[in-house]
């Protein structure tokens, strides 16, 4: 049985033997919003007593404090020490075939440029020699003419031939060093292929009971990977529940590729900080006058400057399905966070590239109305009111809308909000025309003694050019005052529905097929003359 350590690193203590060096392999990774824990197992054969692991294969860059060892009953870890800068003697792994190969080829090519170099040697000697030879022969007079012309020509022959021997060894011996340099380049290649990408190390001291193999396992948290969440919407009709793909985007540029892995994604944050806040004292003071931000229920004031929860748009690449894969998914919703337990093992790179992980399918009984807000945008959006939706456990993220087979855009899902039920935008519908204008003749300014006064009277068109009736929740604004000097009165409302608090004004509308409405809101503003409203 494996126990588990979780070590403060402390520095490595110094062994004399050599360092038995093993691969890890990924087993499994638990990715969170910003970070991953990863659990990774290797083996390793280990004599009697004390000795150091160096554990390649490893996240480059990885929280130390958070690095747990398993190792059977009969080993004692004594430290661990992370590193991504290990430099050792016995580093490479002297076994692998394709550096073995290239050390042997190194070993014949520096053999033959020793052997070149000796060859060398010997002629260049032999220069020497003739070279002495040569002066001491010209010293004796006792030779005659043609000894000596009979000396000179031997003498140039020789020496001519050996240097000719000399240039022939040292470009033989050139391309050998060449090929040698070739070599040692191709050793450090094929070492790096050995170790992979990865820079880290985990370089371990344990105390072994009895000689023999070691199981190995090692767990961490490394925070260069992340995912989240985002979904494929796709509704064929206004009748049909929506089919909903749940998605995932896991990223991870942890230096080790991971091959086949169990995945489990958790919405978890395990480096955030758990202590408990105290409050303190709670002092006014003076300060300056800001803008603030209004609810109307759960959806911001906003909405009328053109954004609703999921009404913005992009244009974007049609989305293709994904095969079904809800069975091999297990959902597990704990007290603090959700996690997805993926059954299917997966290939993640170690590029930094979002890869695309399916989690579930899921249909969204909804119920479809119109949504329109002219005073800052004229066209009809479509909303899916989902209920209930709590028990999908839905996380916020950017999801693709396909509406009747055709792409339309991008929206996004929030459910951490309050209200019962969640709103979906599926996009524009160009064949419901809304049009807002300003009634001049029942529009004007007034000036009072110390005041001035302002009327402004708009209507609202509304045309349901479908074949089917359609909803339409309607939305339009009057202005608010925190100046009691400014003074506001809603003149017609035309049956809305008032917020006073937000000056929100709602209209819930059926539309019959061709048929069209019109709605006329009103409202006067009187202040004092001398100031100027510059947002009317």
């Amino acid at each position: 049985m494996k126990n588990f350590i979780l070590f403060l690193l402390f520095p490595a203590i110094i062994f004399a033997q050599k360092p038995v060096f093993t691969t890890a392999k990924v087993k499994n990774v638990t990715v969170y919003f910003n970070s991953a824990e990863i659990s990774q197992i290797t083996s390793a054969t280990l004599p009697k007593g004390t000795s150091e692991i160096v554990i390649k294969n490893v996240a480059d860059y990885l929280n130390e404090n958070t690095v747990q060892i398993g190792a059977p009953s009969n080993v004692t870890v004594l430290s661990v020490q992370f590193t991504n800068n290990y430099i050792s003697e016995y580093e490479i792994d002297e076994n692998s075939p394709a550096i073995k190969k290239v050390r042997d080829s190194i070993n014949l090519i520096e053999k033959e440029i020793k052997k070149i170099n000796n060859a060398k040697l010997a002629e260049t000697k032999t220069i020497e020699l003739l070279d002495k030879n040569q002066q001491v022969s010209g010293l004796n007079s006792g030779l005659s003419v043609a000894e000596l012309a009979k000396m000179v020509d031997y003498y140039k022959s020789k020496r001519n031939e050996i240097s000719n021997n000399v240039d022939t060894l040292e470009e033989k011996s050139k391309k050998f060093r060449d090929l040698l340099s070739d070599l040692n380049n191709k050793l450090v290649i094929n070492t790096q292929k050995e170790e992979k990408t990865s820079k880290g190390k985990l370089v371990i001291q344990v105390m072994n009971e009895k000689a023999g193999n070691v199981d190995i396992e090692i767990n961490y948290l490394t925070n260069n990977a992340n995912w989240k969440p985002f979904y494929d919407l796709r509704a064929h009709n206004v009748s049909e529940p929506i089919e909903m793909m749940y998605k995932a985007q896991v990223v991870q540029n942890t230096g080790i590729d991971w091959k086949q892995v169990k995945l489990t994604l958790s919405s978890g944050n395990p480096n955030q900080n758990n202590q408990a806040p105290l409050l303190n004292a709670w002092f006014l003071r003076y300060g300056y006058q800001q803008n603030y931000m209004y609810r109307d229920g759960d959806a911001r004031s906003n909405v009328l400057q053109g954004r609703v929860a999921g009404i913005q748009v992009e244009e974007s690449e049609m989305v293709k399905k994904d095969k079904s894969i809800s069975k091999n998914t297990t959902i597990q919703e704990n007290q603090l966070n959700i996690s997805f337990d993926i059954d299917i093992p997966y290939d993640i790179l170690s590029n930094g590239k979002a890869h695309s992980v399916a989690l579930k399918e899921i249909n969204l009984p909804a119920t479809y109305k119109y949504y329109a807000a002219p005073r800052v945008e004229k066209e009809a959006f479509l909303l899916a009111e989902i209920s209930d939706y709590s028990k999908y456990n839905l996380l916020p993220g950017e999801a693709n809308i396909i509406f009747e087979g055709m792409y339309v855009g991008k929206t996004f899902i929030n459910p951490n909000q309050t209200s019962d039920t969640l709103n979906l935008s599926m996009g524009r519908d160009k064949k419901i025309s809304i049009k807002r204008e300003k009634v001049v003749d029942k529009s004007g300014t007034k000036f009072l003694s110390s005041k001035k006064e302002q009327t402004f009277t708009f209507d609202i068109t509304i045309r349901n050019n479908k074949k089917e009736a359609v909803t339409l929740m309607l939305k339009d604004q009057y202005p608010l005052s925190t100046d009691k000097e400014v003074e506001i009165e809603l003149k017609e409302n035309d049956g809305a529905k008032i917020n006073t608090e937000i000056g929100i004004l709602t209209w819930d509308l059926n539309l019959k097929p061709n048929e069209t409405k019109k709605i006329r809101i009103s409202y006067k503003v009187r202040y004092p003359k001398d100031k100027i409203i510059d947002n009317l």
